[in-house]
Order: C-alpha cells, then sequence, then structure tokens
C-alpha cells in the first residue's frame, strides 16, 4: 500500500505520509536549533509551550488544496544535458500543476522554455482510462509535460504526451511527433540507450519505432484480447513493488527484453460509476485484483530481437518464485534479474544467458521478518578497477539496516562498503574511473538525508552536503558537480549547483517568489523525540496553536499515517507545509505526529514489529504519543482525536476501536478494515496469508474490535477507488450497524485512492475541520 500522493512536492492528503518522496525537497539550516529533537516531557515542554507572539493570516480551505504548496514551486526532474555544460528541468509558468521544460546556462543564468507542447500538454480531460490508472500506480499529479526523458546516448529528448510521443533533437530544436494517438493510447514510451528508436505498448503489444519517424513495427504477438499483456507491468508490480515497467532495452538496442503477464484466471472486480449519467460498459470498470491469499497474476520473461522475430524464454524454472521483482541488462548481453518467494522471506538474484535462457544464481537474501524490495544494484564495468565485472549491491543482512557491498564478476562477496545502525537509501551513482560510490543515507540521524560518497576499497565514508535537513542530489555525467535541492522545517527548497570535489557553492538556481509565504508566515513543527515504557525511542512533531490561544493545555489532534516504509517525520520543509496541520494549530488545535513502530527507514527490526500482528503496536505508540504530550502539560486530557488516509485511515479506525480511553473523535479515510481484502504482495509481506495466519487477520481487522468503540467517528471514501476498494468501508459499517455504533459516512462518487478535484477538496477539508471542531 503505497500512499496516496496528490502531489509530488512532499505534500499528501489526510496526512498519508510521502514514501514516493523518500528524500523530498529540502531548505536551509546549518545548525540544530530548538526544533532539534527533545527527549522527555520536560524537555518537550520547554520546546513547545512559549511560541511567543505571532502575525498570523489564517490557512484557508483553498490554501490547503492548492497544488504546489507554499514554497513547492521549484523545478523538478532536473537532469544535466548530455555535455554537461547545461540543466533541464520541469516548472510551471503559473505556480499550476502544468509543467513546461526549461533549460538552463548555469554560467550566465539565462533560462529558457525549450519545448511547447501541442494543446497545451496532458490535461486530466484527455487521459484515457488506462493513462489514469498508470497515474494512480505513480501517485503522479502534474499536467502540462509530466516527464520527460534524455537518451542515454546522444542528444535527443523524448516527450511523452495524451496527444502522441514526441521527440526533440537537442534543446534547440523543434518538437515533432513521432507516435500519433488514435483510439488506442501509447503505453510507456521509452529510448533505445542510443536513442535511435523508440518502444512502446499498445493494445497489450510491444512496438518499435525509429526515434527519426517511419512505421512501427510490431514486435510481439498473441496477447492481444486474450486476457494477457506484453511489456506491461502487472498491477502488483506497479503498486507495491515499484517496477512500473515491463520491458526493458538492451544496452546495444539489439533486443528487449519484456513480460508475458496472463491475469486470466483471476477474478473479475467490478467497480460502478455510481456518480454519473452514463450507464452500460462505459460506467463501469473491471479489475483482475489479486486479494490475499488468493493467485497472482503468471509473468513470464522473455527477450525478442528489436527487428522482431521469435522470443526466447528465461528459465525460471519449474516451480518458479512468485514475483518479478526487477530486471536490469548487463553490458555484456546477459540480463540480471532478482526474484522473490510467495512469502517474500528470500531474494535470488539471478543472471541469464538470453541465447539459452539459462540462469545462474549469484546471491540469495534471506530474512525471517521480510526481504525488502530496493534498487541498490549497480554493475561495474571493465574501468573499475579490482572490481571490474562485478557489482554493488544494497543489503540489509547486517543487523537490518540497509547497506552496500561489493561483489566481482561470480557473485563472491568481495567487502562491504557501508555499515552501522543506520540506513542507505539511495544510489546516486558510481564514477567508476576512480572507484567512488555517491549514495544518500541517513548517517546523520533519520530526521535527515544526506548525500555521501565511499571508495570501492571501503575506505572512510565522507559526508558532502554539509547544512543540516534533507537533500535530494543529482550528479552530472563526468562526476565534477551537482545539484542540490536542500530544505529543512526552517527554510523551503534551495537549489544550488555545487562542486562534488570540495561542496562549492559554483551557482544559485533561481525561483519564483512564492507570496504565500509571506501572506501565510507558517511557522515551523517542534521536533521531539519521545520515550515509549519499554525504551524505544519514537520521534515526532508537535504543531502548537499561536501565543493568542494561551500556553495550553490545547485539545489534541493527532495525525497519523503509521504503516510500513513510510516516515513522516522528518527535518524538511514538507513538514511545515503541512497546511491541514497549520489550519488546525491556527484554530487552537495541537497537532501532533509520531513515527510509531512499523515505520520506516529506522531498520528492520523496527519495522518488523508489526509482523503477523497489524493495528497493534501502532495503535499502542500513538496512544503512548498523546500521554506523552498530556504528561507534558501541552495536551488536554480528557480524549483525543486522529486521522489519517489509507493505512493511516485503517489505524486511525483502529484507534478509536483498541483506544478508545485515548481517542474520542476519528476522521479514517479509505482505510483498510480487513486485511483479507487487501492485494497479495502488500498484505502477505506482513500477514502471510489468510490460511496460514487466520487468528492474525481476525485481531487485525477493525471489524474485530468494533465492540467498543465509544467516540465520533467519520468515514471517508472515494466510490471508484480501484486500490482500497469501498468495500472496505462497506464492510464496516455493517459492523457498525450490528453492534449499534453511530458514524457518519462522507463518499466521493468520482474519486479514486483520494479526491483530485479541487472542488472536492475543498469540500472534504471543510467537513472535517467541521467534524473535528464540533466533537472536540
Amino acid at each position: 500500500m503505497r500512499p496516496a500522493i496528490l502531489a509530488y512536492y512532499g505534500f499528501c492528503l489526510l496526512a498519508v505520509g510521502c514514501r514516493r518522496a523518500a528524500e523530498p525537497p529540502a531548505g536551509a539550516q546549518e545548525t540544530p536549533t530548538a526544533n532539534s529533537a527533545q527527549t522527555g516531557p520536560t524537555a518537550g515542554e520547554s520546546a513547545v509551550r512559549n511560541p511567543g507572539p505571532q502575525a498570523v493570516s489564517a490557512v484557508d480551505y483553498a490554501d490547503i488544496t492548492t497544488d504546489p504548496p507554499p514554497g513547492t514551486r521549484v523545478p523538478r526532474s532536473i537532469q544535466f544535458t548530455p555535455d554537461d555544460t547545461g540543466l533541464t528541468f520541469l516548472d510551471s509558468s503559473d505556480g499550476s500543476l502544468s509543467q513546461q521544460l526549461y533549460s538552463l546556462n548555469p554560467k550566465t543564468g539565462k533560462r529558457t522554455q525549450i519545448v511547447e507542447p501541442p494543446d497545451g500538454g496532458v490535461k486530466e480531460s484527455n487521459l484515457s482510462i488506462e493513462e489514469q490508472l498508470r497515474r494512480e500506480r505513480s501517485r503522479t499529479r502534474t499536467l502540462g509535460i509530466p516527464r520527460y526523458t534524455w537518451s542515454k546516448e546522444g542528444s535527443r529528448i523524448l516527450v511523452p504526451l495524451s496527444s502522441g510521443v514526441y521527440v526533440q533533437d537537442g534543446t534547440a530544436a523543434t518538437l515533432r511527433q513521432v507516435i500519433p494517438v488514435d483510439d488506442l493510447p501509447v503505453l510507456d514510451p521509452r529510448f533505445s540507450r542510443d536513442g535511435e528508436h523508440i518502444a512502446y505498448v499498445q493494445d497489450d503489444e510491444l512496438y518499435v519505432v525509429p526515434s527519426g519517424g517511419g512505421t512501427p513495427r510490431q514486435i510481439t504477438r498473441g496477447a492481444r484480447r486474450t486476457g494477457r499483456s506484453h511489456g506491461l507491468a502487472e498491477y502488483i508490480a506497479q503498486e507495491e513493488m515499484g517496477r512500473h515497467r515491463g520491458y526493458w532495452w538492451s544496452h546495444d538496442g539489439k533486443h528487449l527484453a519484456f513480460t508475458e503477464v496472463d491475469e486470466t484466471h483471476i477474478p473479475t472486480y467490478r467497480i460502478m460509476h455510481q456518480g454519473t449519467k452514463a450507464v452500460g460498459p462505459t460506467a463501469q470498470e473491471a479489475h483482475r485484483y489479486p486479494f490475499a491469499g488468493s493467485q497472482n497474476a503468471t509473468v513470464r520473461l522473455g527477450v525478442v530481437p528489436s527487428r522482431g522475430g521469435p522470443p526466447r524464454w528465461m528459465e525460471l524454472g519449474t516451480n518458479p518464485p512468485a514475483y518479478l521483482a526487477r530486471v536490469d541488462w548487463l553490458s555484456d548481453g546477459r540480463l540480471a534479474v532478482q526474484l522473490q518467494n510467495r512469502e517474500q522471506s528470500e531474494l535470488q538474484l539471478m543472471f541469464f544467458d538470453t541465447r539459452t535462457g539459462k540462469g545462474t544464481r549469484v546471491l540469495t537474501e534471506s530474512s525471517e521478518t521480510w526481504v525488502n524490495l530496493h534498487r541498490l544494484l549497480w554493475h561495474l564495468d571493465k574501468t573499475a578497477g579490482e572490481a571490474a565485472g562485478g557489482f554493488v549491491w544494497g543489503s540489509e543482512r547486517n543487523g537490518g539496516f540497509q547497506h552496500l557491498y561489493l561483489y566481482d564478476r561470480s557473485g563472491k562477496l568481495m567487502r562491504p562498503l557501508t555499515t552501522g545502525e543506520w540506513k542507505v537509501t539511495r544510489i546516486v551513482s558510481i564514477d567508476q574511473s576512480q572507484g567512488r560510490v555517491y549514495f544518500m543515507g541517513t548517517k546523520e540521524g533519520a530526521l535527515e538525508r544526506h548525500l555521501y560518497s565511499v571508495d570501492l576499497t571501503g575506505d572512510a565514508i565522507r559526508r558532502i552536503t554539509t547544512p543540516a535537513g534533507t537533500h535530494q542530489v543529482v550528479i552530472d555525467h563526468g562526476h565534477k558537480r551537482y545539484v542540490d535541492t536542500h530544505s529543512s522545517i526552517d527554510a523551503p527548497p534551495r537549489i544550488t549547483l555545487r562542486s562534488l570535489a570540495d561542496n562549492r557553492e559554483l551557482a544559485v538556481i533561481q525561483t519564483e517568489p512564492d507570496p504565500r509565504l509571506d501572506r501565510l508566515k507558517l511557522r515551523p513543527p517542534e521536533l521531539v523525540s519521545i520515550k515509549t515504557g519499554d525504551g524505544e525511542t519514537l520521534h515526532g512533531a508537535v504543531y502548537a496553536p499561536p501565543s493568542n490561544f494561551g500556553r495550553g493545555p490545547w485539545p489534541i489532534v493527532v495525525s497519523v499515517y503509521g504503516g510500513p516504509h513510510v516516515q513522516r517525520v522528518t527535518d524538511s520543509w514538507g513538514m511545515t507545509v503541512d497546511l491541514r496541520a497549520q489550519h488546525l494549530r491556527q484554530r487552537g488545535f495541537l497537532v501532533f505526529k509520531l513515527d510509531n513502530r512499523g515505520s520506516g527507514n529506522r531498520g528492520l527490526a523496527f519495522e518488523g514489529r508489526i509482523k503477523h500482528n497489524m493495528g497493534d503496536i501502532e495503535v499502542r505508540d500513538q496512544a503512548e504519543g498523546v500521554r506523552w504530550l498530556v504528561d507534558a502539560g501541552l495536551g488536554k486530557p480528557g480524549g483525543a482525536a486522529i486521522y489519517g488516509w489509507s493505512y493511516g485511515g485503517y489505524v486511525a479506525a483502529m484507534a478509536m476501536a483498541r483506544a478508545a480511553e485515548t481517542f474520542k473523535v476519528g476522521v479514517a479515510g479509505a482505510p483498510v478494515t480487513h486485511w483479507d481484502g487487501y492485494d497479495t504482495h502488500y498484505t502477505e509481506r506482513y500477514m502471510g496469508t489468510p490460511d496460514n495466519n487466520p487468528k492474525g487477520y481476525e485481531r487485525s481487522s477493525v471489524m474485530q474490535h468494533v465492540q467498543q468503540m465509544t467516540g465520533e467517528l467519520l468515514l471517508v471514501h472515494g466510490l471508484i477507488d480501484e486500490n482500497v476498494h469501498f468495500r472496505h468501508t462497506a464492510r464496516l459499517i455493517n459492523a457498525l450497524i450490528a453492534h449499534d455504533k453511530d458514524y457518519e459516512l462522507l463518499l466521493f462518487p468520482d474519486s479514486r485512492h483520494g479526491p483530485r478535484k479541487q472542488e472536492d477538496r475543498i469540500y472534504l477539508e471543510r467537513r472535517i475541520f467541521e467534524f473535528i471542531e464540533r466533537h472536540l
């Protein structure tokens, strides 16, 4: 269950949590201040109780629902040009979600719009149903030009739009259409490495067309109108595995690896569009949804010549692993494939000879908790010294923290590159000529993200970024410079071009000032740490009301996500720009966020506390956070409010039932209410199957605890949610009725996992605030 991010600027509806922005945009602060983590009620009180006088302009519902949030109107998808002389990026000229493609000369500061899409580019109104669903899987909201790519070699730019696929031969050329769109959408177009060809999927088959123009060539056959597909990632891969691709170009452009997905054995789950006047086929959707414990899609991996011909199928075994997790081409023509078993306790890395289809197991990762998928595989070529032909790999094998390991060509471990009770979150680049790995990690603490380097020899790690907070970086091809997008809770994103050797600032990438910052005068939350009764340290954030509401205690509103792979409390601008929290604090409520056990980026042991027993430790930790606030004199005793969406909606509903003495008001948006109604890959990782863990499933269902509810509950759901089906809320309502429990219901007939329409979101914000104010 990846959270429902409604914009990719680090702001998430209903405090869903921003897993997709594991390294969100960030701003500048050199040293810790009073906002640094505190421990214990006394420290928490001293950090929060005296906010001082403020000149505050109230955050209204339009502010909360306008994207991008204040201070985040900054360039996105920043890339160096192939010759490293300039930068390209997506930005909005009017501060909206509609983006255009620009170039920047760092020496002169000249900024130029280099692509002008026909008809304004992508709009919500011109998206096919297939494109809408892919945007849901990737949590994309941006319009105009949502994405672009440079060819890895040469200097071509690929721009996919709703009206077709376009190519531009460098920043100074003219955009030209290569693939028009008729009645059938063109999905997932991608350059070959040299930029000479484009592959794409249309009507469930894979095609290739010359980038210079020409007639497309169909290179796969047999899937169309059979319930199968070639070249597309299945639902589970997109939603839960972070694999959005179903085909991969070889380095020389002569072959494509592709998936064949067969879902014909998965029963159809039908969703009706109840809010439209249309009837018949256009008013319904049919989805092959694999519920926990049921069958998954059958996935084969083939290799086909890019000129067409019969495919060679890779021999995954007579009893192949359940999940095809990752696929990468090696420069020597082999395929590196990651395969995961159904229990997700084992991950195999295999190299396949694409001429014969035979594979060799290179290494196996195993865990009694689960094996988290990652993107920490980087292959080394002949310039990498003693490691030539080997690879860098990420693993949680040592203490449950993700670290980097160096292997030789045969898969023999040479040495660990990083160690310690912190996590490597991303490999940014590897300078193979110098034998140096650049990566992002949490070495300075879980609340920050920094850029580091380490030599392939395993020598001491060097920290490159210096200001405290959160960094997101892009390194040039020559490993001379990097772009740093940096923020903290005290400052919005600031983007600079810097020297990779000594971190000197070379240029500031100017952004348009956001007048909302001066008008709203947002005050950052206070970052605190608390100790649980059994000695665990949890990180939290306190949004205290301004001084005109006195010195406290104040009524408590808990904003929760609480699920795995998500970290909500960070030293980043995304914390400050949570405008629902800011709105509530300005109306006299104390808003509190806490990353309970089960949350991400604290190591596998911390995350694994939810194994086979969801909805327990999360609620206990959140309740302990409320008691901490009350003991510190910050929060009013007598009951708090709690709200959340998706997994946060589940925790909010469960908190109302399992901690009724602590939570008397709850808002549960799109909640999972019984894990037998969610998908295989996510649910079974944490819960096993309904057959092998029946008591755990029963105990982790909200319906099992409804009889204990005593407070006021608001349920919110979109009727065409294809991720967490409305069925979850409907089943909970049946249980509430059976136990004579009152509830309120707010439905959005045309919404999926989160409302996208501005009017829907404004209505949602008003109803949530009025519900909390009325009952708290």
